[in-house]
């Protein structure tokens, strides 16, 4: 895989992250205002961008594993960083709306 065939897949890493990050705001927004069920499919969607990302990660481990190398650039770094903050993340939220469920 060359460094920009790396960099694109690291821009999707970045884009499935990025919208399970926002959806993972807005459920906490939700959770704030009382309105559990939409926080909880806005989580539901945010995991489904986290497994895309992942499927796309995988696919890069798997290649590599096949002795497919490939060279990695600062977007693929970053793509990777995004995509494990936006997991930490979506921990958390889920016990920030727990807590919001339990104070109400």
């Amino acid at each position: 895989m060359t460094k920009e065939e790396s960099a694109l897949v690291g821009l999707e890493i970045v884009a499935h992250a990025g919208d399970a990050r926002s959806n993972l705001m807005r459920a906490l927004e939700a959770a704030k205002e009382g309105d559990y069920d939409r926080a909880e499919s806005l989580v539901k969607q945010a995991d489904e961008s986290i497994s895309l990302a992942h499927a796309t990660q995988t696919s890069m481990i798997q290649a590599e594993a096949r002795g497919e190398g490939a060279e990695f650039g600062f977007i693929m770094v970053h793509g990777q960083d995004h995509l494990m903050t936006t997991m930490l993340l979506r921990d958390m939220m889920q016990h920030m709306i727990e807590l919001y469920r339990r104070s109400n």
